[in-house]
């Protein structure tokens, strides 16, 4: 919590202090090395989704498991089953396309570039964008081929392109599900064909999903595009959202037989995005409804605010030993929280960090964590940062505050 802050001292007691603090230098300066390391911050706060605090439940969802996640504050609005481990099917496409959109994005693969159809990629079964072996695509299309047609033949083409070969590509695949911190999943294959190791959960998936829109907003356009023509065969979204509902844009469907019928959505609602992730539907027409029943509940049920802006601090803490006595500790970005419809206001921050701040202190460094809480349930817990450096005080003002902190 943050410390009560001290009286200010009168003229008599800062000679004292001064005084005492000129008498026990030496000690003081021997003591400093075996000196107890400062109080840190408690450990990380249980997190609850914002959904165990509305006095509206969620809808009935016929499936597996499910999830939706507010993308502009991380904040996860429901689940049933997160982290049940499930087969991703075709949404193993996601990863597929983030790692090809990485590649675009650092100069390693072009749009226009032309890729070589193998034949491996050609006798990829399931879904097909219906390649040709032996000619020349190019990348531009066979992101269509793959994100709107859900083509298996044109995800192992670019992988080919991206990487070598798909066992190369998948391998990077594994790097950044493991960069993202995705750590129930594992992939075995680029498209999504089932596999007893090819397994995710509905936590990751829309993790995933928000690091895709969020990191690459400039290829989102190719997930609300409704249909794709290539080779004279004209294909589908599968995603029936994008005919029912304006303000879904995305992202992905998947099915087998084993998988069921999955679903990863997203909508912008009056500049908020929210995801939803479905598992294990047993239809289309399912999975569809119970999608947009999801996103409807989120939208409808729960507000997303800024508490606070960018460069604004959370706490203003106090400093010892340093040419000031205090420093604002926040983040540099600013800070949503999602909550229960017209609950913003209850929001209370608790600051903790550690105590006491003794200075140098360094611009960016983290001493602790703000606790974002409604009716004494932590919904949101973020590091705090010191927001400026400030430098270690001269010899006289850093002996005058130990002198000071051991008459507290």
């Amino acid at each position: 919590m943050t410390p009560t802050p001290l009286r200010p001292l009168t003229a008599v007691s800062r000679q004292l202090a001064l005084s005492i603090a000129l008498a026990c230098a030496p000690a003081l300066a021997s003591a400093q090395a075996d000196a107890p390391a400062p109080a840190t911050a408690s450990a990380p706060a249980e997190v609850v989704a914002v959904g165990e605090l509305s006095s509206i439940p969620a809808p009935a969802v016929p499936a597996k498991a499910w999830l939706t996640l507010d993308v502009n504050s991380g904040q996860i609005v429901g689940a049933n089953n997160p982290d049940q481990k499930v087969e991703p099917a075709s949404l193993t496409k996601l990863m597929s396309a983030y790692v090809v959109f990485d590649a675009i994005k650092n100069g390693r693969l072009s749009l226009d570039q032309e890729v070589n159809v193998s034949e491996k990629a050609w006798r990829t079964e399931g879904s097909r964008m219906f390649i040709n072996v032996n000619t020349r695509v190019k990348v531009d299309e066979l992101l269509q081929g793959v994100i709107v047609q859900s083509g298996n033949d044109a995800t192992v083409a670019l992988a080919e392109a991206v990487a070598g070969s798909e066992g190369a590509f998948v391998a990077l695949m594994n790097e950044e599900a493991k960069r993202q911190g995705l750590a129930d999943t594992h992939y075995t294959n680029s498209p999504g064909l089932p596999d007893p190791q090819h397994m995710t959960t509905v936590r990751d998936l829309a993790t995933l999903a928000a690091n895709l829109v969020s990191d690459f907003p400039e290829f989102l356009h190719y997930y609300s595009q409704k249909e794709f023509t290539y080779n004279k065969i004209k294909q589908p979204n599968r995603n029936r959202l994008l005919w029912a509902d304006p303000t879904v844009d995305g992202l992905k469907t998947g099915h087998t037989s084993s998988a069921g019928y999955c679903l990863v959505s997203t909508a912008l609602r009056d500049g908020r995005r929210v995801v939803s992730v479905l598992v294990g539907a047993d239809s289309d027409a399912a999975r569809t409804e119970a999608s947009l029943k999801l996103l409807n509940w989120s939208y409808q049920n729960f507000d997303t605010i800024k508490l606070f802006d960018e460069g604004q601090p959370a706490v203003q803490a106090r400093v010892w030993e340093g040419e000031a006595e205090t420093v604002d500790l926040g983040q540099t970005t600013p800070i949503w929280i999602t909550v229960p419809r017209g609950k913003g206001p209850e929001v209370e921050p608790i600051a903790r960090y550690t105590q006491p701040l003794v200075a140098p202190l360094t611009k960016g460094s983290e001493v602790g964590t703000v606790s974002l809480s409604l009716d004494g349930k932590v919904l949101r817990q973020e590091p705090l940062a010191v927001m400026n450096d400030v430098p270690q005080a001269g010899f006289f003002g850093r002996m005058y505050d130990k002198v000071r902190l051991m008459l507290q």
